[in-house]
């Protein structure tokens, strides 16, 4: 097989596996129901003037599986992280003692759970669309390379290779979906 063929099979292999890694991320993002710190990644907070991630202001911790804590590295932080909070529309309603910012993850409703499932189904079919249109700009590369004068039955090998990846990073889909989806319904 040619370099040009490993490169562009090692490419797709690549783009792939960002996929996969774009998915765990949307996942961990998606609440189960249990308290988790990383609920929180994306929240930015006005420090004087200039909106900062959460994490580079407070630390962030859980405390038990339906309490986080937002320990502010100044007392007068408090009042910010609590607007950026309900601003960001997460269905928290934070507290505060004056010194940490409590969140109080609220069970969730059978209703809800659905709501997150379609979610998590969602997120699964926009990687696999991803992984699909990956497999396709490989298969388009090769039949150029075919043009180029590369044997056929090498771009048939090598396509066949960009298949069983294909398949492969969706059996990856298909558990990481199904166990979100066991997370999220287990009551």
């Amino acid at each position: 097989m040619t370099e040009d063929l490993k490169m562009v099979i090692d490419l797709t292999r690549d783009s792939m596996a960002k996929a996969i890694d774009h998915l765990e991320e949307a996942l961990i993002h998606i609440r189960a129901g249990k308290a988790d710190p990383r609920m929180l990644d994306n929240l930015t907070v006005d420090y004087y003037g200039s909106h900062v991630p959460i994490s580079q202001v407070a630390n962030i911790n859980s405390t038990d599986a339906r309490t986080i804590k937002i320990q502010p590295w100044e007392k007068k932080m408090i009042d910010a992280i609590e607007k950026a909070i309900l601003y960001a529309n997460l269905g928290f309603n934070p507290s505060n003692n004056g010194e940490v910012v409590i969140i109080n993850v609220p069970a969730l409703t059978e209703e809800r759970r659905k709501e997150l499932v379609k979610q998590v189904k969602h997120e699964g079919e926009n990687t696999r669309v991803s992984i699909r249109n990956t497999r396709r700009e490989a298969i388009e590369q090769f039949k150029q390379m075919k043009k180029d004068g590369l044997a056929e039955d090498l771009e048939k090998d090598a396509e066949d290779q960009v298949q069983k990846l294909t398949d492969s990073f969706n059996l990856k889909v298909d558990e990481k979906i199904k166990k979100k989806e066991e997370d999220i319904m287990k009551v």
